[in-house]
């Protein structure tokens, strides 16, 4: 059994141990110097019979698990999107998981369900969401914190199929029938969610910029219905992974709304960005969605895992998802939102605690000038390559990405990518845009400048050089 006096020193020494890693992350490489297999090595085969010091498993950090760390947050990361955090959060994890309770319902933790209100609804202001997805507007809507974009997106499709099924309860084998759309730009999470449901997925083309439009959603709609399909859900993208490119919400949303078509709108990565009103141009349209979800822990500072969900229609999650056996029932509480019921879990973590935390310990100014400082590096390094002859930018840049390549061949463009993380300097990922193999830079570090974009840019240059030559 551990003391709270060795509770007490070993947390010291392992917050001493968080600061010095931050604090001497340049000094690290970015990518372990691994092998898959490597731990196997190092670790006994069966867990100890007797109780060992917490002494020797902070020796074990350094030899055992330190090797095989990736650092994201390495200034010299560059790859996928944020994986942010801050210390506010991690202070907040600390009390949250010290507190323990899942929160399923009000009286659990009555604190994580009131607390959790109040931060979706500052969210909501925060990015500029319609009244009518805030729970102090007293309109049907309300929000939740839920793990990963990936859950919400099965969360809502689940949703919408109860919807539909409930709406026509008439048709014979509708499950058979039910149809959902996505483009080819959609996260792989989406094709996930359609098997995990046993829904058709019918991916509509994009116009030449990879954005979903009105006149591509129309087709499919018609095509399908005319084969006795019955359409009920759209995943749109602000933000696509594989460019950052915006759908057409403005465009989408009457559709859905006329076809009874749930849409729900993926923006995992750059909803963040909506807290800087200048950006909010690119989601036109938002009071016509149905859910509206996007990730705190990718470009607001906030620990992994804490994603946001506002539906429209809160009454729909009741009557969908509503199992409530005796032992789970309250005599007070159950006018407020039963959050067991807005997720596939029961038991919850007390996310809510770090948003308020990072919130209040940076203010909107302060995130605000984080996510500016991302676009104008990101547009440096656009400056950057635009002024080598050789390279050419292969999406136009809005947020903190910048797609690039070599012009030439993709099989070039995959020897690039293979080079630059070999040598392991900085982290970058690849993808495709059409028929073209094109390379991501993404800016991910809290304190990025440009000293770091300059570093990233002469380490592609070099490899280019060598391979150019």
């Amino acid at each position: 059994m551990t003391t709270i006096e060795e509770f007490k020193k070993f947390s010291k020494e392992m917050i001493d141990y968080v600061a010095n890693y931050y604090e001497n992350i340049e000094n690290k490489s970015v990518l372990p110097k691994v092998h898959p297999g490597y731990l196997k090595s190092l670790l006994p085969s069966n867990a100890p019979l007797e109780p060992e010091k917490w002494e020797d498993i902070m020796k074990d950090i350094e030899t055992i698990i330190s090797p095989g760390i990736t650092n994201w947050r390495h200034p010299h990361f560059h790859a996928y999107f944020v994986s942010a955090i801050n210390f506010p959060s991690i202070v907040a994890d600390i009390l949250a998981n010290a507190l323990t309770g899942p929160g399923f319902s009000w009286i659990t933790m009555p604190v994580s369900t009131e607390l959790e209100m109040i931060m979706m609804d500052w969210l909501a202001d925060f990015i500029g969401l319609p009244e009518h997805f805030k729970f102090s507007s007293n309109s049907s809507g309300g929000g939740v914190l839920q793990s990963f974009a990936s859950d919400v997106t099965h969360y809502t499709l689940l949703l919408a199929r109860s919807r539909k099924t409930k709406q026509n309860s008439s048709v014979s084998d509708i499950m058979s029938k039910l149809v959902m759309y996505a483009s080819s730009q959609s996260h792989s999470s989406v094709t996930k969610a359609g098997l995990l449901a046993g829904i058709k997925i019918h991916y509509v083309d994009t116009d030449e910029n990879f954005t979903l439009r009105g006149e591509g959603l129309e087709k499919a709609v018609s095509e399908d219905k005319q084969n006795g399909l019955i359409p009920f859900y759209l995943c749109a993208t602000l933000g696509t992974t594989t460019s950052c490119a915006f759908d057409n919400i403005q465009e989408l949303g009457p559709i859905c709304n006329r076809e009874k078509i749930w849409l729900h709108v993926d923006a995992a990565y750059a909803g963040s960005s909506f807290a800087c009103e200048e950006n909010r141009y690119l989601m036109t349209g938002i009071e016509l969605v149905d859910s509206f979800n996007f990730n705190l822990h990718k470009w607001m500072l906030v620990s992994i895992d804490c994603s946001a969900l506002w539906v429209k229609d809160k009454s729909e999650i009741s009557s969908a998802f509503n199992v409530d056996p005796v032992y789970l029932r309250f005599p007070i509480g159950g006018e407020l939102p039963q959050y067991r019921h807005w997720h596939i879990s029961l038991g919850r973590r007390f996310r809510s605690l770090k948003v308020w935390f990072t919130l209040r310990l940076y203010g909107k100014k302060g995130i605000q000038s984080y996510i500016r400082n991302h676009i104008q590096l990101a547009h440096e390094f656009e400056a950057m390559i635009q002024s080598d002859d050789r390279f050419e930018i292969s999406y136009p840049v809005t947020m903190g990405l910048v797609c690039f390549r070599l012009k030439g061949s993709n099989e070039l463009n995959e020897k690039l990518n293979e080079s630059i993380n070999a040598e392991g300097e900085i982290h970058i990922t690849p993808s495709k845009l059409g028929d073209k193999f094109i390379l991501r830079l993404a800016i991910t570090y809290e304190h990025a400048n440009t000293e770091h974009i300059k570093f990233a840019y002469d380490i592609i240059k070099k490899h280019a050089d060598l391979l150019l030559l």
